[in-house]
């Protein structure tokens, strides 16, 4: 299979400090040339976190869909909302910061939604309780979700004709989806864990709701579902290979049929300086020697990112996150020795 993308190539996840835009741009175009992603800024509060910005998108494809802040985290509410005109504000900000600093931009760029089911364990229907409850809901969220993707598509194709456009979805509450953890909002009782199939379902609408776009999913959980994220159709899973816990016969299955690797390997919260390339590469050094694939063939496939979202980081941390997977990738390209 073909990828978007150099071989071990980096990216970022999504989320960075601050609350400018144009400051986050600018380090995104800097930092990574060659791989761009669409800047999140949830410090600016609600709206900007990856619920409320995820909502704003949603907002688009109808009032319905509208959400509003509560004491517990997000309520659909019909109407536009004082924070959803506040996040579409925002992500017109992002778009126009990285239009300006990346113009003429004709490489892989990455955008990112919150996904179904982090979005229906996360949002409470008007009566109070999760949208995980009704499965007409999450079919209902899972549609609508899907629509406002590819209008935000749309706008993307339309600001970077020349770039191949990614679509990461976030998941990371699948596997308490999955696993039957989530609490009810009274926190007396848990919701019954959702099928695979239906898990799958859902996915699948979003991830394809545009064949032009490279589509899949980032869930940095431990030991996150890879099984479920491929026969959904993902074709590239991300997830941080720090863990240590992934299942590692689902995974050397997805690598050896094509499905994308980005490894997370860089823990932004934790450096002030200069990774070296040993650390930086090692995750995905071991995993490939584990597996028996080490050859250049799978690592064409990989892309290397920070374990997650680098929001809690400060912009030095993010600089070194980000040198730190690009040196990682020259590694993994047999471009230098690692040190």
């Amino acid at each position: 299979m073909s990828f978007p993308w150099q071989p071990a190539d980096a990216t970022g996840i999504g989320s960075l400090p601050g609350e400018r835009s144009r400051d986050a741009a600018r380090i995104v175009v800097d930092a990574l040339p060659d791989f761009l992603h669409v800047p999140e800024l949830p410090n600016r509060g609600p709206g900007a976190d990856l619920i409320g910005r995820t909502g704003a998108l949603l907002h688009a494809v109808g009032a319905d869909f509208g959400l509003e802040t509560t004491s517990d985290g997000w309520r659909i509410t019909s109407g536009v909302s004082r924070i959803m005109k506040r996040g579409i504000s925002w992500i017109g900000e992002d778009l126009d910061a990285l239009e300006e600093f990346g113009q003429d931009y004709s490489g892989p760029l990455k955008t990112q939604i919150a996904g179904p089911w982090t979005l229906a364990a996360s949002i409470e229907l008007a009566g109070g309780e999760r949208m995980l409850r009704d499965a007409g809901a999450c079919r209902d969220l899972a549609g609508a979700l899907a629509e406002a993707t590819g209008l935000h598509l749309a706008d993307l194709r339309r600001r970077f004709p020349k770039a191949t456009l990614i679509l990461q979805i976030d998941e990371p509450g699948l596997c308490a989806v999955l696993e039957g953890s989530i609490g009810s909002v009274s926190g007396l009782s848990r919701f019954d864990p959702v099928d695979p199939q239906v898990v799958q379902d859902a996915l699948r609408q979003v991830l394809a709701v545009d064949p032009g776009t490279f589509s899949g999913v980032h869930c940095c959980a431990k030991n996150p579902p890879i099984a479920v994220l491929v026969n959904a159709g993902a074709r590239f899973v991300s997830i941080d290979l720090t863990l240590g816990r992934i299942n590692e016969d689902a995974m050397g299955e997805a690598w050896e049929q094509g499905i994308g690797l980005w490894a997370g390997t860089v823990n932004p919260l934790v450096i002030d300086q200069r990774v070296s390339d040993t650390v930086a590469s090692a995750p995905v050094r071991a995993l490939a020697h584990h597996l028996g694939l080490e050859d250049t063939e799978h690592m064409a496939s990989v892309v290397v990112t920070p374990t997650c979202g680098c929001a809690g980081a400060t912009w030095v941390q993010v600089r070194a996150a980000y040198d730190a997977c690009v040196r990682a990738g020259r590694v993994l390209r047999n471009e230098e020795r690692y040190v």
